[in-house]
């Protein structure tokens, strides 16, 4: 099971480097991912003393009164890739954003991408790029 957050690639212009890191869940978290109940669409990672945290990330859970679905969910990275991630972001100034979150045999993983964020005229003409494809591809179904 794969969900995607639909917004990294408008908001962000991202690069090809990714890195799987685990996600530390409570049971019912993991129920809601198994329920295909998950929206990485606000989200974003920050490292805060040397640890990184999954922030904004909403994951419902049924049945429980006094729950915070947007709290922050620490992330299971090694130092060494935590390390590289902080460096990348400071000297390219980039920012890391979560694009997918998928189970890897009985573990719920999380896909985290380094991009640099867009301006409004980038996003503008990402939509009337997609408008342009969307058209052509109509044009030939058309024709053939």
């Amino acid at each position: 099971m794969r969900i995607f957050n639909k917004r990294a690639r408008f908001e962000y212009e991202l690069t090809p480097e990714r890195v799987e890191a685990g996600i530390v869940l409570k049971g019912v978290e993991a129920k809601s991912f198994r329920d295909n109940r998950i929206d990485l669409s606000q989200s974003h990672v920050r490292v805060l003393d040397g640890e990184v945290y999954l922030i904004n990330a909403n994951i419902p859970a049924k049945g429980i009164l006094k729950y915070e679905p947007t709290r922050m969910r620490k992330l299971l990275l090694h130092r060494n890739e935590i390390l590289a991630l902080v460096t990348k972001t400071k000297q390219k100034n980039l920012q890391i954003v979560p694009t997918m979150m998928y189970n890897k045999h009985r573990r719920i993983k999380l896909e985290l991408t380094l991009g640099k964020s867009k301006r409004k005229f980038e996003k503008k003409d990402s939509i009337k790029q997609k408008d342009v494809e969307r058209d052509l591809a109509l044009e030939l179904k058309t024709r053939g």
